[in-house]
């Protein structure tokens, strides 16, 4: 029998649901039902079944006056339970907040999703001004700091590379450095820097980013404190993962 592409199995309605709850996640506030219609290009009684049967199992909540609807506690506690389960988070939360004593900055956890990187988990600072908060945003691979250290270590990106030739000098400067570094990436005024994480078998987990307001951060204080302490921590992490730089590299 001939093997299917994993397209041929998708379940429309089963779609359908999953991008009205990233729609609802997207959104952050409550929305109405027009405004998730207009979005995903459903009618307004297609998706008022989805939201009840979401609501019946407390994956939404609607609002009594408002009749609004926003993500309910039902799939906070999912999201709760995956992250709990994340070696890679797990191992990175402690060395992450040492991170931000010592540099007084917000630090990220950062993954790949498709062809995007995911800010996954912040760690915060006590500085009075700060970049807007960037957790579960998504940004082009290309766009940002973070993205550029992804595409440079993983290997499963090679065929988007080559449709990025304009990068190549970039990311080839950014594995021989391993790190990476940008201004306004991730948002006006902002400084990012990156650095990989690699797990067992020297593979790509992921990679640890620090974003301060430009203003803050001059190349003095880039190359004698942040950097220095980041390329530490990232080198830190990765050995928790079981990282050896020597070891043969495992095929993913």
């Amino acid at each position: 029998m001939p093997s299917r592409e994993k397209d041929s199995y998708n379940i429309r309605s089963v779609e359908n649901a999953l991008h009205l709850l990233e729609a609802l996640a997207d959104e952050g506030n409550k929305c109405s039902l027009a405004q998730l219609s207009q979005r995903l290009d459903m009618t307004k009684a297609s998706l008022f079944r989805l939201m009840a049967t979401f609501e019946n199992h407390g994956y939404v909540e609607r609002g009594q006056i408002s009749g609004e609807y926003q993500l309910g506690l039902a799939a906070f506690e999912v999201s709760q339970k995956l992250l709990s389960k994340m070696t890679l988070l797990r191992k990175a939360r402690p060395a992450m907040a040492q991170l931000v004593r010592q540099c007084d900055e917000t630090v990220y956890l950062v993954v790949q999703r498709n062809q995007e990187a995911l800010f996954l988990e912040m760690l915060d600072n006590d500085q009075k001004v700060k970049v807007v908060p960037l957790t579960s945003q998504r940004f082009a691979l290309e766009k940002c700091a973070a993205g550029k250290v992804l595409l440079a270590f993983d290997e499963a990106n090679t065929q988007m590379l080559a449709n990025l030739p304009q990068l190549a000098e970039e990311i080839d400067h950014c594995r021989k450095q391993r790190y990476c570094i940008d201004h306004n990436g991730v948002g006006e005024g902002s400084t990012c820097m990156a650095v990989p994480l690699f797990k067992s078998g020297r593979i790509l987990d992921g990679c640890l980013a620090l974003i301060t307001p430009s203003f803050r951060t001059d190349e003095n204080r880039i190359n004698k404190e942040l950097l220095p302490a980041l390329k530490a921590t990232g080198e830190m992490i990765s050995a928790q993962l079981g990282y050896n730089a020597f070891a043969p590299r495992s095929t993913p």
